[in-house]
């Protein structure tokens, strides 16, 4: 099977997209997406809220506006395929189907969080849901993705990994000597670089001498693809791409999924390096719920139906923060429960 070619890309709307319109969503399937990109929205706004509050403490790094992206990827899983990523994981763990009570407890620190409440934001796993974290150290999850897809071959299953990972974390030496693994023994593994364009806050153009982040794999002959990031329906077809090749037995395949935080790096971040008229105008142009919208309403998908999604959508959000602030403290017993002695 020969190595798909990598699209031409144009700028546009202030994102790099490929050349030609990606195939169009069934009615059922923009509904869908545009119900589990609504659930992530609503959740981070609302956890931002929480935190402000001072329910949530420690770190919390948000995803509102690269919904697209881990919505987009997991319309392209089956049941056994894995999901590993950063500490920007609240958006990933919903898409996977974990319980956004379990998630927001977990947030501040409650019994019913998915780790008992005593991982916080960065550190939640669900064996259940094929999520394997969640992980703090920039970059880790790329080498523990790369051996989750090992053992899919040692097992002689058919099943795929997903390591996300940002344009940040792309300069990490482990990401590369992962990329040699993989391709040396064709594991199959999609690495998803969601490039936000400024990491924890240093722009892509300053940081990074290879700026397309398709061509990280080159020189160990993976092949990449670039991705309007913002465009769920993209998202979906480069998806079905590279996850059938991996599933083929090819190796590995690097996405670079263009996108962008609207918030900044973590809750603790002005974001200051960039102006504010430039977030706006990605949020005019290209938001990825909009366009999920804008396509229904186009459509004829009644207003009042899309609006009583957001409202179910919201009553799940405003369920969880509740369940959150009452649920009971760890009793202090469990420092001493999961841990090696």
């Amino acid at each position: 099977m020969a190595a798909p070619k990598k699209s031409v890309v144009v700028k546009e709307s202030g994102q790099e997209k490929a050349n030609g319109s990606p195939p169009e969503f069934t009615k059922a399937q923009e509904l869908a997406a545009l119900r589990d990109m609504l659930l992530i929205r609503r959740f981070e706004e609302k956890a931002g809220q929480l935190y402000g509050m001072g329910a949530i403490g420690g770190f919390c790094h948000l995803y509102i506006g690269q919904e697209a992206v881990v919505v987009g990827m997991q319309m392209a899983l089956k049941q056994g395929d894995q999901v590993i990523t950063g500490y920007r994981d609240h958006g990933h763990m919903l898409a996977c189907g974990m319980d956004a009570k379990g998630v927001m407890a977990e947030l501040t620190g409650r019994r019913g969080g998915y780790s008992k409440g005593k991982g916080g934001s960065m550190h939640m796993f669900s064996m259940e849901k094929n999520f394997y974290g969640g992980h703090g150290i920039v970059g880790a999850q790329v080498s523990l993705g790369t051996g989750l897809a090992f053992a899919n071959r040692y097992r002689g299953n058919d099943n795929v990994a997903l390591a996300y990972f940002g344009d940040g974390a792309a300069n990490q030496g482990q990401v590369y000597e992962s990329f040699n693994m993989a391709e040396l023994w064709k594991l199959p593994v999609v690495y998803v670089i969601e490039n936000n364009r400024y990491a924890m806050g240093t722009s892509v153009s300053r940081a990074s001498a290879q700026s397309d982040f398709s061509k990280r794999g080159a020189s160990f002959n993976i092949p990449g693809k670039q991705v309007d990031g913002m465009d769920v329906r993209a998202v979906k077809a480069a998806a079905d791409e590279a996850v059938a090749w991996c599933r083929a037995g090819n190796g590995p395949f690097i996405l670079e999924m263009q996108t962008y935080r609207y918030r900044g790096h973590s809750m603790s971040d002005p974001a200051k390096y960039r102006t504010r008229d430039e977030v706006e105008k990605v949020r005019h142009e290209s938001d990825p719920i909009e366009q999920v919208r804008n396509r229904l309403l186009a459509a004829k998908v009644g207003e009042d139906e899309l609006k009583k999604i957001d409202a179910e959508v919201r009553e799940i959000v405003n369920a969880s923060a509740d369940f959150a602030q009452r649920d009971p403290e760890p009793d202090p017993s469990e420092l001493w429960t999961d841990i090696y002695r």
